[in-house]
């Protein structure tokens, strides 16, 4: 079993001095793009963004807002592994949603939200309670929680963002069939709603997407991704992906940057080596052990002996 590493707090938030630096950095930088001087060769990447196409911009910006006050260089490079489709159930949630009354809606990934809503509007927005199982799939809802009269309320979050957790903390209120509606991935276990069940929650499931693995990669792009030092994913399946265009590359030891527990298990599981995770549930946790990612390639020796497994939290359960 893999020795655990703690790593150290989540960095403050840049002070403002810094956020000065940045805007001074940043108009210098759109001054000197105006200039006649040749254009400068594109900067090898440090950080591989890995979500489907049009999702890791947020990522990315969080990233240079870190890293640059404090005089790092970075490139990220957006190398998608994996993109969503509609799954097989997609089409029955809004005639559910309109038709049936549930104690709780059980949303597990930021992608099932954004699916969800959707569907949510198109059944006239009922009243729903949901149940998220951390503080990003929740974030999905802030738009929305913000308007007024909402119909739409988020009521729980286990006390540790796993599966598990959830289905052994979610309420249960006084009636007998206390009725669960759980729009997940295809790919998902079912570890939500047969530990609902075992606890005698009446769940219906529906697989309203699906995780697919990128095909057609250009191979330009893949020699800057696999040199990169941090590899960050967002879902096991993106895991899978990563594994399956490396699998001829032997040697290939860096890091891979999870945005949770269940990713970073199913990395270590197929055999990663240099797997982190975030202490502290959430966007920013991500952020942070992309941070000392870097930080321990750039400086080996301030890190543990035992680099194998950097476990140091959880967060959200991706398909």
């Amino acid at each position: 079993m893999a020795s655990l590493a703690v790593l150290p707090p989540p960095l403050p938030s840049p002070s403002p001095l810094s956020k000065r630096r940045l805007s001074f950095s940043s108009l210098r930088l759109r001054a000197s793009s105006s200039s006649p001087s040749p254009p400068s060769p594109e900067p090898e990447p440090k950080v591989v963004v890995t979500r489907a196409r049009g999702k890791n911009s947020k990522l990315i910006d969080a990233l240079v807002l870190l890293l640059l006050p404090a005089k790092h260089d970075i490139h990220c490079l957006e190398f998608p592994l994996i993109k969503h489709t509609k799954g097989p159930d997609a089409d029955r949630l809004s005639a559910l949603l309109r038709d049936a009354m549930f104690d709780w809606i059980v949303i597990t990934s930021p992608e099932a939200g954004v699916v969800f809503l959707d569907a949510w509007k198109a059944a006239g927005k009922p009243n729903v309670r949901i149940g998220v199982v951390g503080s990003g799939t929740a974030s999905i809802f802030h738009h929305i929680l913000q308007l007024p009269d909402q119909s739409l309320k988020i009521a729980f979050s286990p006390s540790k963002a796993t599966g598990k957790l959830l289905a052994l903390e979610l309420p249960k209120f006084g009636r007998t069939n206390c009725t669960v509606l759980y729009p997940a991935s295809l790919k998902a276990g079912n570890e939500i709603e047969e530990g609902l069940s075992d606890r005698g929650f009446q769940v219906t499931r529906l697989n309203t997407y699906n995780t697919i693995a990128i095909q057609d990669v250009d191979q330009m792009v893949l020699k800057q991704a696999v040199s990169a030092p941090v590899v960050a994913v967002a879902s096991p399946s993106a895991v899978r992906a990563w594994i399956n265009i490396i699998s001829n590359l032997e040697d290939w030891d860096n890091s891979v940057a999870c945005i949770g527990e269940t990713s970073a298990l199913a990395a270590k599981r197929l055999g990663l080596k240099n797997v982190y995770y975030p202490a502290n549930t959430g966007f920013e946790g991500w952020v942070d052990s992309i941070f000392e990612a870097l930080r321990i390639h750039n400086h080996p020796q301030k890190g543990t002996e035992d680099l194998t497994l950097k476990i140091m939290g959880a967060n959200d359960i991706l398909g």
